[in-house]
């Protein structure tokens, strides 16, 4: 039997050298390497990936060939619903009126009619939080900075860099990635989390030239739950995707109806208060008489006139069951 020889000048095997230098920090591994959770989950569901990005694209294209009412009608309904998801509890009718008239109640908390409003406004439209995150968040570092906080755009652009590593995934799956991201961060704000929200429906629509937003909230709020795997995470996040793009295809197809057949009817009415009325009612879910005259430019008198006339034909409903303060919504 030949003895294997090792020859002198190579190191011997590890276990033959005792370490003897005091253990040291260990590097930290980068941030991007969780892209590669999120690329396993992605080619786990990419069938369903596929079929939730068709119903996006269908709603982009309603969107698209409709009038800009309906965007700001969705967006007033996501971001209403956003907002009990994160908490707040702001009602459609009291946001109807914050965003349109800055009206508010003893009761209402204006921190979160704010919040909502922000919302609304960045679902409408606004910078793209991909290019200026700071300016899409309406957020800048103060003046004065304490020398041991962490700057918030050294937070935002470490998320940045993360996104905008992970530009081989699906726009959906990166939106569900930045959301799910977020907080670990920094960039949640008194546990806020309908910015988390908004920037990730804004990123999953990224692709589109209708739809301004992806519905998250529409669909029930559940894929905006943080528990589980990226897989998990991405499931439930694809599967409320896309019962929101069906409830939002569902509303616009009764929006639509009703439309039609409010034109015909109204049509013998004479002065512009009618066919403006037909405008606000499709642009908000739900319209006081104040914000109607404020929206249409009609004198008080005029608008509650056509108001009365509408419910009676059965074309509006009202819905607060009130006296005074009363709202009217469309009767789809």
């Amino acid at each position: 039997m030949v003895k294997k020889m090792r020859h002198w000048f190579l190191p011997g095997p590890p276990e033959e050298e005792p370490d003897d230098l005091p253990p040291g920090p260990r590097a930290e591994p980068p941030d991007t390497v969780v892209i590669e959770d999120w690329e396993k989950a992605e080619g786990a569901h990419t069938a369903r990936l596929a079929k939730v990005a068709g119903r996006l694209g269908a709603m982009d294209d309603r969107l698209l060939r409709g009038p800009e009412g309906w965007r700001h009608r969705l967006a007033l309904i996501e971001a209403a619903d956003l907002s009990w998801f994160a908490g707040d509890r702001v009602s459609p009718d009291r946001l109807a009126l914050w965003v349109s008239m800055r009206l508010s109640g003893v009761q209402d908390d204006s921190e979160a009619l704010a919040r909502a409003g922000w919302a609304v406004r960045r679902l409408t439209g606004g910078p793209e939080p991909m290019v200026d995150l700071a300016a899409f968040l309406d957020r800048r570092d103060p003046e004065k900075f304490e020398d041991n906080a962490e700057r918030f755009d050294e937070r935002a652009g470490s998320w940045l860099d993360v996104m905008t590593a992970a530009v081989d995934l699906h726009p959906i799956t990166r939106a569900c990635m930045g959301f799910h991201l977020w907080s670990l961060a920094g960039l949640g704000q008194c546990g806020d989390r309908i910015e988390a929200a908004v920037t990730a429906g804004r990123i999953a629509a990224s692709d589109g030239n209708g739809a301004v937003f992806a519905p998250l909230a529409m669909g029930g709020a559940g894929g905006l739950r943080a528990s589980g795997r990226p897989a998990d995470r991405l499931a439930r996040w694809l599967d409320e995707m896309e019962t929101g793009c069906l409830t939002a295809m569902r509303h616009l197809d009764d929006l639509e109806a009703w439309a039609t057949r409010a034109e015909a009817e109204t049509a013998a009415l004479s002065g512009k208060t009618p066919p403006n009325l037909l405008v606000a009612l499709t642009e908000w879910p739900l319209v006081s008489a104040p914000m109607a005259q404020t929206l249409t430019g009609a004198s008080r008198a005029a608008v509650q006139r056509n108001l009365a006339w509408m419910e009676a034909r059965g074309l509006i409903r009202e819905v607060t069951g009130q006296g005074r303060f009363r709202m009217w919504q469309a009767a789809t």
